[in-house]
C-alpha cells in the first residue's frame, strides 16, 4: 500500500490550498482517513478526520476553515484549506486505514512522506 499526499505550498496568509492524498495497492477496503500536521518543533497533530461513510471531524483550531473530503472510487482524499494563518505552517500528513484483502480481519494504518504548507505573514 502507497500513500501519497501533495498539494503544499508556500502561499500568504489568507490564502487557500488543497492538498490531495492517494491510496493504491493492494486495497479491499479503506475505513477511516486522517490528515495531521506537524511544524518544526511541535508535536504531531491531528487535523481532520474522515469515515468511510463521508463524516468529518476538525481540531478546533481549523474548525470553519478547513474541509476533509474524500472520493472512495479513487481511493482519494482532500484538504481543502482556506484563510490560512502562519500558525497553519507544517509539514501534513495523510494517514490510511486500510483493509487489503477479504480475508484480513482488521484495518492497518499507513501513511505518507508528508506535503509541505509554509503560510507567510
Amino acid at each position: 500500500v502507497h500513500v501519497a499526499e501533495s498539494g503544499g505550498g508556500l502561499v500568504q496568509a489568507g490564502g487557500s490550498l488543497r492538498l490531495s492524498c492517494v491510496v493504491s495497492g493492494s486495497i479491499f477496503k479503506i475505513n477511516a482517513m486522517d490528515w495531521y500536521r506537524q511544524a518544526a518543533g511541535k508535536q504531531h497533530e491531528l487535523v481532520a478526520t474522515i469515515t468511510s461513510g463521508g463524516s468529518t471531524n476538525y481540531a478546533d483550531s481549523v474548525k470553519g476553515r478547513f474541509t476533509m473530503s474524500r472520493d472512495n472510487g479513487k481511493n482519494t482524499v482532500y484538504l481543502q484549506m482556506n484563510s490560512l494563518k502562519p500558525e497553519d505552517t507544517a509539514r501534513y500528513y495523510c494517514y490510511a486505514r486500510v483493509v487489503t484483502s477479504r480475508a484480513q480481519s482488521r484495518d492497518y494504518i499507513y501513511w505518507g512522506q508528508g506535503t509541505q504548507v509554509t503560510v507567510s505573514s
